[in-house]
């Protein structure tokens, strides 16, 4: 599973976000987070931003801090 589709799943279960709800949180334009996505082409940096602005945790894996759970 590569990191465009973990990104996707993590939006739905942190409230049904959209992408471009996820630029504004991380401070990109809609288009840059979507030409990432479609390249699935992400640095550690954005990662962390991304994990950041969801309030979760980034370890190669995104753990929803209630359950535990990882995407």
């Amino acid at each position: 599973m590569g990191m465009t589709e973990k990104i996707r799943i993590l939006l739905v279960k942190r409230g049904n976000l959209s992408e471009s709800e996820l630029a504004r949180k991380i401070g990109i334009s809609p288009q840059n987070l979507h030409n990432k996505m479609k390249r699935d082409n992400f640095t550690e940096k954005d990662l962390m931003e991304i994990a950041q602005a969801l309030g979760c945790v980034f370890e190669a894996n995104f753990i929803i801090p209630e359950t535990g759970e990882k995407v």
